[in-house]
């Protein structure tokens, strides 16, 4: 009997519970101690919290569901991370999964923490039908403007696809020149699946890339903000001038270096310059 144990059994019992019968669960709120009842009201919350993000779960694969009722069978995810940085590449990510995913943990990547997406990165390579990336340096950037430069990274990114995709799932965005049918989907990797997953995708390719680029220019510590403009990262050009992989179009560097085909200082050591 529940009324016979102590309220730390109690409390190690229930985290190897993951579902009370109506007997226990009256057995629990019936008991009179406040540290029971206190241990019921958190189980409570956490059945509820679980509850909640089952619904949120099955929710997110509306659209995928709508789309294979209409026949389509690789329906591409599409999202893109990079956009707002000051170094750096824009990357895209595509993605087909499959029906019986395991969805447990997706969400947009930026509600991830790093560790999270590395793990759910890992299952997506394991069970996607196909994953293609796309990568635009900021040369191609400040050349054509970063919404060109992230059109044509998911572009790439879809062909890799195919020739499995046949329609896509695009967070906020209409691509231009595809082959195939697209969805422009609003907040779409909160509300799809495949595009949480290209979110995800895109998201730890680019740090990955920025953390190697860190390697190379370490003075600007692109592991650390990833080529975003920081307080720290600011100071940093302001002291070392644009690295070659910075994006000179770009506030406040179009302002601090005005002169782009002048002879800027770009942030690599003589020995950098000397390997070409």
């Amino acid at each position: 009997m529940i009324s016979d144990w102590t309220v730390k059994e109690i409390r190690e019992w229930l985290k190897q519970k993951p579902r009370l019968s109506h007997e226990e669960w009256n057995s629990l709120v019936q008991d009179p101690r406040k540290g029971v009842q206190k241990l019921a009201l958190t189980y409570q919350r956490k059945l509820k919290k679980e509850e909640h993000e089952q619904h949120r779960l099955a929710a997110m694969w509306k659209w995928e569901k709508m789309c294979w009722e209409r026949g389509y069978q690789g329906i591409v995810g599409v999202d893109e991370a990079g956009r707002g940085p000051l170094a750096g590449p824009v990357v895209a990510a595509a993605v087909i999964l499959p029906r019986d995913f395991n969805v447990e943990g997706m969400n947009d990547s930026k509600k991830l923490t790093a560790q999270e997406r590395q793990q759910l990165k890992k299952r997506i390579e394991q069970q996607a039908i196909r994953i293609g990336v796309g990568l635009i340096d900021a040369e191609y950037i400040d050349q054509h403007n970063i919404l060109q430069a992230t059109l044509q990274a998911m572009r790439i990114a879809i062909q890799q696809c195919e020739p499995v995709a046949d329609l896509a799932l695009v967070d906020a965005l209409e691509i231009p020149g595809l082959k195939i049918p697209q969805r422009k989907i609003i907040k779409g990797d909160q509300r799809s699946h495949s595009i949480a997953a290209a979110s995800i995708i895109a998201k730890t390719v680019r740090d990955a890339w920025m953390e190697e680029a860190a390697q190379k220019y370490p003075q600007y510590g692109f592991e650390k903000h990833k080529g975003y403009g920081t307080e720290e990262h600011l100071a940093q050009i302001k002291q070392w001038g644009p690295s070659p992989i910075h994006r000179r179009t770009f506030a406040p560097l179009r302002e601090w270096f005005p002169n782009r085909s002048g002879e800027a200082c770009d942030g690599s050591t003589e020995k950098d310059r000397q390997n070409g």
